[in-house]
């Protein structure tokens, strides 16, 4: 019997309007809660990694003026585990 490759690969382009609402000093870090809570929404697992290219963008523009949405690529392996990840063009 052949292994069966279970991976789940989605792209999704998330709204981060709500950081806005938060104080100026914890908007990138509320962005960052964002997208782990729109992942856990609809990838439906609990355990949630980021990618450091991603958390670099979110945090290109400093702590006060994270982007408004973004495009990211979600991965979920075998085991439950959902990497986020910018989408690469090739």
């Amino acid at each position: 019997m052949a292994e069966k490759e279970e991976t789940l690969e989605r792209i999704y382009t998330i709204p981060l309007k709500r950081a806005i609402m938060s104080p100026r000093q914890r908007r990138a870090k509320r962005t960052i809660n964002i997208i782990k809570e729109f992942a856990v929404k609809h990838m439906k697992s609990p355990n949630i990694k980021l990618s450091p290219e991603l958390n670099e963008k979110i945090w290109d523009r400093g702590i006060r003026s994270p982007p408004r949405r973004i495009t990211v690529k979600m991965v979920k392996d075998e085991e439950g585990i959902v990497t986020i990840s910018l989408p690469t063009e090739e």
